[in-house]
């Protein structure tokens, strides 16, 4: 089997997806220290031409908050916003009359706790792409919490049965193969093929949110896109 773990990350990149999809169970590593001003609330999209920053609110952030204690701030009107903001920059857009009423219904899910609504997002747009992927919380498992890092991962393919890891190719200075190799787990990482598509007729801008992604492409489209990728041993 294999498994595939990641932090939640806001409306991911199309690389995020890339490894749900290979993976038989993808497990979203909740109890880990929120990063600031990384991914977890917050991506890009394009606006004008440029990539434009939306971000998730959160309510009184600790510096040591682990993300699944992590809430989200329903001080101002953000939802609204945002999808104004998402409509702005892509009614004309292909997709928009199908892709828009998925992120209206994704951005009006009532979840307070971080990680239950990026986990409802995610759910909702693989079914969209008719991913099929098994979903876990590493919070729920049955695993010791003094665990950490390498050790955490290990132990969590171990819970899970899995013979074959696999992470995307930034995280190949983070684990040792050999360690790996001597728990019977097979080491792999993904690197995604670079991709592009039309956006309007600005110059490409990559790496932006799953959510230009389904704007501009039909869902055969991205289906072959999910294939865009290698496999590499560390």
């Amino acid at each position: 089997m294999t498994v595939a773990i990641m932090q939640p990350y806001f409306f991911p990149y199309i690389g995020y997806f890339q490894l749900i999809n290979l993976a038989d169970t993808f497990v979203i590593y909740d109890d880990c220290t929120f990063i600031k001003q990384g991914w977890i609330n917050r991506n890009r999209i394009l606006l004008n031409g440029k990539d434009f920053l939306i971000s998730i609110p959160i309510k009184d952030l600790s510096s040591n908050a682990l993300i699944c204690n992590s809430f989200i701030s329903n001080n101002i009107e953000w939802r609204d916003k945002m999808l104004k903001t998402i409509s702005q920059a892509y009614t004309k857009s292909s997709e928009y009359p199908k892709v828009f009423p998925l992120i209206y219904d994704i951005l009006n899910t009532k979840h307070d706790n971080l990680v239950d609504f990026i986990f409802s997002s995610l759910k909702v747009i693989c079914e969209y792409l008719e991913i099929k992927t098994n979903f876990l919380i590493s919070s729920s498992l049955n695993i010791s919490k003094e665990v950490k890092s390498q050790n955490k991962v290990i132990s969590i393919c171990k819970e899970l049965n899995a013979n074959i890891y696999v992470n995307p190719i930034g995280g190949q200075e983070l684990y040792s193969n050999s360690i790996f190799s001597s728990q019977n787990i097979e080491l792999k990482f993904l690197k995604t093929n670079h991709i592009s598509y039309n956006q309007f007729k600005n110059d490409f801008v990559p790496s932006l949110s799953i959510i230009d992604v389904l704007m501009f492409n039909s869902k055969s489209k991205i289906l072959e896109m999910l294939n865009e990728f290698e496999l590499i041993d560390n």
